[in-house]
């Protein structure tokens, strides 16, 4: 007769949340400065930067990233690290 016994395993479980990171138009920064540090945040390169740089421009805001909440935060991070206005949305 064997002995019965439970194992409890742990699962290390991964949850994805939907989530854009949106960057608004100021009048401080240069187009240089916001170029650079969304390369810098979305690890894109000079022409989608400038992209996304000329399209905050001219409409007020773009979404810069999109994907993983836990990944938007590191991107809202860095892109704050020069005060650029951000929001994320879930």
């Amino acid at each position: 007769m064997g002995i019965g016994f439970e194992v409890e395993v742990e699962k290390d479980v991964q949850t994805y949340i939907p989530a854009k990171v949106v960057v608004y138009n100021d009048d401080w920064h240069t187009f240089e400065e916001v170029i650079y540090q969304i390369m810098k945040a979305i690890k894109c390169d000079l022409e989608t930067a400038q992209n996304l740089t000329w399209e905050i421009h001219t409409k007020g805001k773009a979404v810069v990233y999109e994907g993983d909440f836990e990944e938007a935060l590191k991107v809202a991070n860095i892109l704050e690290e020069i005060d650029l206005s951000v929001e994320i949305i879930l």
